[in-house]
């Protein structure tokens, strides 16, 4: 099936990304036989638009950058891939496929940015100062910023997330961890570490305390994995 014949509301709705389709499309023709790839492939396509038939409609459509690659709609995408070849798939392959979609602008940064520096703190600190302002101006993410401190950790956290109350309501949260661990990797591309404790899926809020990757702070809060998958700290 062709994208453009899929029936969601385009006008509040967007597809998912090429990376992603891309991405999924791969998977499938790791798994499925020549023959059962173009079936399988239209039943995530189908999976995908049902999922959107009855999503929130207030996400900001093309105009919004959380709706990019790796974003709202690609977890959405992922999770519609997730459902259709379960049979096939695992936790691990979600995470990995999310990183690839998520992290290449992390990767790009790695070359040159160093957040144990302070011109790099500050400058990650005006980044998330403006996506707060973002957030705002769509209503997807509820964030809150805490005020700057040269002495201490950047410190933000999200109480509302699209992507956690979409799994909730499809009974996916199984998913998330896979979805928020790449945040861990695209803090160590920077040279700076992810200290979480919870997020919106097994939480009340997704918490983001941030520092360089040689701030003693780190050794107060070791990070391990969950018996759900989540990547975690103490």
């Amino acid at each position: 099936m062709k994208d453009n014949e899929l029936k969601f509301d385009r006008s509040c709705h967007v597809l998912y990304s090429k990376p992603c389709k891309r991405l999924m499309q791969e998977k499938i023709a790791l798994h499925y036989p020549p023959e059962r790839r173009e079936a399988v492939w239209e039943r995530v396509q189908r999976q995908y638009a049902d999922f959107l038939s009855d999503w929130r409609t207030d996400l900001g459509g093309k105009k919004n950058f959380h709706n990019g690659p790796g974003g709202n709609y690609d977890c959405v995408a992922l999770m519609a891939y997730y459902v259709v070849c379960k049979e096939v798939t695992s936790l691990a392959e979600i995470e990995e496929m999310e990183g690839n979609l998520f992290l290449p602008s992390f990767r790009k940064l790695s070359k040159f940015v160093n957040c144990n520096r302070p011109l790099f703190k500050k400058l990650m600190y005006r980044a998330f100062l403006n996506a707060k302002k973002q957030c705002d101006k769509w209503g997807d993410f509820k964030m809150d910023v805490a005020p700057f401190s040269a002495d201490k950790p950047i410190y933000y956290e999200f109480t509302e997330c699209p992507t956690a109350e979409f799994a909730k309501a499809h009974g996916l949260l199984e998913v998330m961890p896979a979805l928020c661990n790449p945040d861990f990797e695209g803090m160590e591309l920077i040279h700076a570490r992810l200290v979480r404790k919870t997020t919106c899926a097994n939480g009340c809020r997704c918490d983001y305390t941030i520092c360089g990757d040689q701030d003693p702070y780190l050794k107060e809060h070791p990070e391990y994995r969950d018996e759900a998958g989540y990547r975690r700290n103490r």
